[in-house]
């Protein structure tokens, strides 16, 4: 029995299980070097490979695309930390920090937010995963399970099972809870690394060198194509940069509850997240590069390149882009989702019910269809969720640094009737006010209205930044004016 029931006879039944109970001293067995491990499985993904290619597309040169992507994370990495320490701190998982600012209950809503934009996350890489052995199989029989597509579904029988097989990889994990995922990150990291490296080499070798591309000029610069439109799609990718990756900075508590040290979560996150991704890219940028003298195309897409390869090298390839794309999806989109829907009803969702139903919304989302443009993934997708997830990382650290001063009344947390109350409509009403000036100009790129105001068309750019400034803002100052009812 957790020590928060043994010492609060008033905890409440629907605000506690074991998984939502806080991290006990034997838990705590996270290093620094686990957090860098964790950061180098999940930042070596094809999601992550075809950033850079998506900015290049847009126009970029090679060393822009990097240095917006290495930019992104510094940026992203600062409420990273900050959201982190109070998991560090107080050994509770994200759904339990939402309480203090908006009430036990809720907290459900941008729990569940956070949660549904994994279960988008986890549907891609696992149609990612899937494409990947099914590039395998055909490979190795002569497209022995390539066919027609069917209709209903817009994907051929032999990808849909493909997507499904690599979907089945991930319950043994979720299964067995939190621990196995940071082994499998542990041992995973190094060997990604590798490969990475590898593939470089291999790149480099073949083409004699990275090819033209990296010697391309910007289509921003004088007499090129969009000459005069670097700022605005640099600040449009940079906020996607920081879209990529608002999901973790908000659930990071997550698996820094774990850490046997504020420093361990720091360094390790400092360590392992912006300059892999500023590698991972430029890897990226360059093999693509060598690709157009190799194949006489660019080929961003790393399953379509190992397939491309052919022989023993498309099998060796493709079978680490599987374990990259596991050790991504476990880490980053099944976590956060699992604790998400159990803090729903805990007494009937545990962590392992939880992922389960991740896994079957991951299904159902029908994830191919979200990466058929890079324009749609980049500026729809990416930008789109980063103006829901914004507001809520404004919300927690005004709520933790400047109006809790980082103490938290941790019995308060299970208890309806504790000073955190059921309902803070401080957070509510922050929360609903941040993400309202970002959604003309989302449903203006999603194609949903037609047109739309071009001031906001244009604050659309920022949307992660406006919604975390303003939700945080407003917060603050209806914190004062609101008690949690």
């Amino acid at each position: 029995m957790n020590s928060v029931q043994n010492n609060n006879n008033r905890v409440a039944d629907d605000l506690w299980n074991q998984d939502l109970a806080p991290a006990d001293e034997q838990a705590r067995s996270w290093d620094w070097k686990s957090y860098a491990a964790l950061w180098v499985a999940m930042v070596v993904c094809v999601p992550t490979y075809m950033l850079a290619g998506g900015l290049v597309a847009e126009g970029m040169s090679w060393w822009q695309a990097v240095l917006t992507v290495l930019l992104g994370n510094m940026i992203v990495l600062v409420p990273m930390i900050l959201i982190g320490h109070a998991g560090a701190k107080h050994g509770i998982p994200f759904p339990v920090l939402l309480r203090s600012s908006f009430g036990t209950k809720g907290a459900r809503i941008p729990a569940l937010a956070r949660g549904l934009v994994a279960c988008g996350w986890f549907g891609i890489n696992t149609w990612v995963g899937g494409s990947a052995i099914y590039v395998i199989i055909n490979g190795l029989t002569a497209d022995l399970i390539m066919g027609e597509k069917i209709a209903m579904l817009g994907i051929d029988l032999g990808q849909f099972i493909c997507f499904l097989l690599f979907w089945v990889m991930h319950l043994h994990f979720i299964k067995n809870g939190t621990e196995s995922i940071r082994k499998l990150e542990t041992y995973a990291a190094p060997f990604l690394i590798l490969m990475g490296l590898v593939l470089l080499a291999w790149a480099y070798v073949e083409a004699g060198g990275f090819g033209e591309m990296l010697s391309a000029p910007s289509q921003f610069i004088v007499g090129g194509a969009k000459e005069g439109q670097f700022l605005s799609v640099f600040i449009a990718s940079l906020t996607a940069m920081v879209g990529f990756w608002a999901t973790m900075a908000l659930n990071i508590p997550d698996f820094t509850r774990f850490a046997k040290s504020q420093r361990d979560q720091m360094i390790g996150q400092a360590v392992g997240l912006p300059l892999p991704m500023a590698l991972f890219a430029f890897i990226s940028v360059a093999v693509t590069s060598a690709t157009v003298t190799i194949y006489g195309e660019a080929i961003w897409d790393p399953v379509a390149l190992a397939a491309k390869m052919g022989g023993l090298g498309v099998v060796v390839a493709l079978s680490a882009l599987v374990i990259a794309t596991l050790t991504t999806n476990l880490a980053a989109n099944v976590v956060a989702p699992a604790y998400g829907f159990s803090n729903l009803s805990p007494r009937k969702i545990s962590f392992k019910m939880g992922g389960y139903i991740t896994a079957g919304i991951g299904i159902a989302i029908f994830p191919w269809k979200l990466l058929e443009t890079a324009g749609g993934y980049l500026f729809v997708w990416l930008i789109g969720y980063s103006a829901l997830l914004g507001p809520i990382a404004g919300i927690l650290i005004v709520d933790y640094f400047l109006v809790r001063k980082s103490e938290l009344d941790i019995d308060a947390l299970f208890d309806h009737k504790g000073q955190y109350g059921a309902w803070n409509m401080a957070g509510i009403i922050a929360l609903i006010l941040g993400i309202l000036p970002n959604l003309p100009g989302f449903l203006f790129k999603a194609g949903l209205i037609d047109s739309a105001p071009e001031f906001f068309v244009s604050l659309y750019d920022f949307a992660w930044f406006v919604g975390l400034f303003l939700a945080g803002a407003i917060y603050l100052i209806l914190q004062k004016l609101f008690k949690p009812q």
